[in-house]
């Protein structure tokens, strides 16, 4: 039997990572494997699978190739707790954010900048991220559910305000009412990866790796009222490629925002 991946348990766990590990390979349509003190290479290898979803007392977890893809809201925190140290967000400026916004997050991989836009939006905003990758989408999800460390005020209800949809961004965005959210956001993977973002790299591992295509930046131009934004490198010819009307970001920072309006400007 060959599969793409496993659903397993860390050696030392209990009945409620065993029943967790079961939600998981119903919810994904994935084998679970009962540990029994063998090693991930042996299980993997036996089913010859490419990576293991392990449940473990401390998180959940896409192990694959000695590298780990888990959910940790510690990029946000980092974030939020700048906000309101009142420092500027790039992200949030580039958006033009506001409390109540709906923002449509198209490529939303562990959810970070989805988090932050959630807490500026606040309780009466809607944040709904898409993910190609069913098992990311699954990883997401369950931590924003989940996850229990208030590391700031704030920070867990914006979590858990977060909807996520496991879907691909151009059939979803195909399928969307014109002018139904006031953003739409895309982060996709780079063209010419920050190889030291030790962040980023294990989650190359779900992510889609395709180029945002003009068509999804078509639709989205359709499904925002106000404005698309687009996360790249600085000095990206992405930007260009997909047609900006500007460029935003802080002056040394190695990524950038471009913006595109669609006619609709500010509530």
């Amino acid at each position: 039997m060959t599969v793409q991946c496993i659903v397993t348990t860390a050696l030392r766990s209990g009945p409620e990572q065993a029943e967790l590990a079961g939600y998981f390979g119903r919810l994904l349509n994935l084998p679970v494997v009962p540990r029994e003190n063998r090693s991930l290479e042996e299980l993997t290898g036996r089913y010859g699978a490419s990576g293991a979803l392990v449940v473990s007392y401390r998180r959940v977890a896409y192990i694959s190739a000695g590298e780990e893809v888990f959910f940790h809201p510690s990029l946000a925190v980092l974030r939020i707790k700048g906000l309101l140290a009142g420092k500027t967000d790039q992200m949030i400026k580039a958006m033009e954010l506001l409390p109540g916004d709906a923002i449509l997050d198209c490529t939303l991989g562990l959810g970070t900048d989805a988090v932050v836009a959630s807490f500026v939006s606040g309780a009466d905003g809607r944040v709904t991220g898409l993910e190609a990758s069913p098992l990311l989408a699954a990883l997401v999800a369950y931590g924003l559910a989940h996850y229990g460390v208030e590391h700031v005020p704030g920070l867990l209800p914006a979590m858990r305000r977060v909807e996520v949809l496991t879907c691909d961004h151009r059939s979803c965005l195909t399928g969307l009412p014109a002018n139904s959210f006031d953003l739409v956001y895309f982060d996709p993977m780079f063209r010419r990866p920050r190889r030291r973002s030790a962040a980023i790299e294990p989650l190359r591992l779900l992510a889609d790796p395709a180029p945002l295509s003009l068509r999804a930046v078509e639709l989205a131009r359709r499904v925002a009222r106000r404005r698309v934004v687009i996360k790249e490198r600085r000095g990206s010819a992405e930007f260009a490629r997909l047609g900006v009307d500007r460029i935003e970001g802080g002056r040394y920072s190695p990524v950038a925002y471009g913006v595109i309006e669609t006619g609709g400007g500010c509530r």
